[in-house]
């Protein structure tokens, strides 16, 4: 007999899915669709009359509970001025140096130490920075920028305390 129904021959779901819980895909792509969007000070109700769905189906997309269509995708891509492989920068494969470790921010629990979220300061920055047309002006602040992170992240430097104490 060929049962077309036979369970053991269906791949195995992963945990994950099996839950119901949303695929870390789907997470990456709302997360790097919601950047954009802010950075670009689009808001939802924009987003979503441009790709034909309610403000919180574009607020579910940015949480990845559920999954935007691929021509949903194409047109948010369009609005936001990006091509649509942008939404999936930083996923296995498509990282530039080759580098198949998941972001921070795609492990399975979906939240807690280590998750890399953007925060809403972070992407006004990046709104603002994009805003300065003048390279004489922006370049020395990128820069400034880029010693002061690589100072924190090698423990050379501490914010100071109020009172100009170390």
């Amino acid at each position: 007999m060929s049962g077309g129904g036979d369970v053991a021959q269906q791949p195995e779901r992963t945990s994950a899915l099996a839950a119901g819980n949303p695929h870390p895909v789907d997470i990456h792509v709302g997360r790097r669709l919601r950047e954009r969007r802010t950075v670009m000070g689009v808001s939802q109700e924009t987003l979503a009359e441009a790709i034909g769905v309610s403000f919180q189906q574009v607020q579910k997309y940015e949480r990845g509970a559920n999954r935007i269509s691929a021509s949903r995708l194409w047109l948010a891509a369009r609005l936001l001025g990006v091509a649509v492989d942008h939404f999936f920068v930083g996923l296995p494969g498509m990282d530039s140096d080759g580098d198949a470790e998941a972001p921070a921010g795609l492990r399975e629990s979906g939240a807690g130490e280590g998750e890399d979220l953007i925060r809403r300061e972070t992407l006004e920055l990046a709104r603002y920075f994009l805003r300065i047309d003048d390279a004489a002006l922006s370049r020395p602040f990128r820069q400034m920028v880029a010693r002061l992170a690589g100072r924190y992240r090698d423990g050379l430097s501490r914010p100071s305390k109020p009172g100009g104490e170390a």
